[in-house]
């Protein structure tokens, strides 16, 4: 894989062309150097893409603080490793954005991943687990209390958006849950980007007393077959520090690290 060409294809494809749906209530504007989504009080608020170089970046910033300050919600600022200039993290910072933890930007080629005896994309399970892929709002409520229980604090937004994609795009996006009798244990998305090659991966949280059995794993294999029969070619994923050793042992490559800047109203 060739880092240079799949990061600078990501950018074209995916930060500068940002999927909204006509119905979503979500816009996308563009200025010098930035592009940025503005949605409904549910969606996601802030910069998919900027390259700051030749402008003043101070001022750029600037004026994207008093765009979103008309919201009254907080926003993002979402800064890739290999975004110019350099010092941008430093400016935001300067500028009230508040840090949250450093993600990996993974990478791979779903057709290594299909011939890797790490990951076949014939789904293998624990004995005494299922995966069920999520059709409903029943569904919905179990992938929720996954990333509640997982990540901790309240996923409701994700519900919500994902009750809607599915009901409006169905096309657009997928999840499953693995469950151990009639408890929840695992829970991910897969989103498709038509016409860009690239699938990305979301969630993938496992409860603490299942981890280290093969379900995350599961979970990465059934996502990946799922955008192997669709013809995509890249599976993208912003990794937490837990999951990245997990997803390099299956096949993914680290070619750059991405930090979501909050700014609070």
């Amino acid at each position: 894989m060739d880092a240079q060409q799949v990061l600078a294809l990501f950018d074209r494809k995916i930060r500068q062309e940002p999927s909204v749906g006509a119905d979503s209530g979500s816009v996308v504007e563009r200025e010098p150097g930035i592009v940025r989504v503005v949605s409904s009080s549910d969606g996601w608020h802030g910069i998919s893409w900027c390259d700051l170089d030749g402008l003043d970046a101070d001022a750029v910033i600037a004026a994207q603080i008093q765009r979103f300050s008309r919201l009254g919600q907080p926003w993002e600022w979402k800064h890739y490793s290999h975004d110019r200039p350099a010092d941008l993290p430093e400016r935001l910072l300067a500028a009230g954005f508040e840090p949250d933890p450093v993600e990996g930007l993974l990478f791979a080629e779903i057709a290594d991943l299909a011939g890797l005896p790490e990951l076949p994309l014939d789904v293998r399970l624990p004995a005494g687990t299922r995966l069920e892929p999520v059709t409903d709002a029943a569904g919905v409520d179990l992938v929720v209390a996954v990333h509640d229980e997982v990540f901790g604090g309240d996923h409701s937004r994700i519900g919500k958006d994902l009750t809607a994609r599915l009901a409006e795009r169905p096309g657009s996006i997928a999840a499953a849950v693995v469950m151990a009798g009639d408890r929840p244990i695992c829970a991910g998305r897969i989103e498709f980007h038509a016409g860009t090659g690239f699938a990305s991966l979301w969630g993938g949280g496992t409860v603490t007393d299942w981890r280290g059995r093969g379900v995350f794993r599961a979970l990465v294999a059934h996502r990946a077959a799922l955008a192997a029969a669709a013809g995509y070619r890249f599976l993208q994923v912003d990794a937490s520090a837990d999951s990245r050793p997990i997803l390099r042992r299956l096949g993914f490559q680290q070619l750059a690290t991405t930090t979501p800047f909050v700014r609070n109203p």
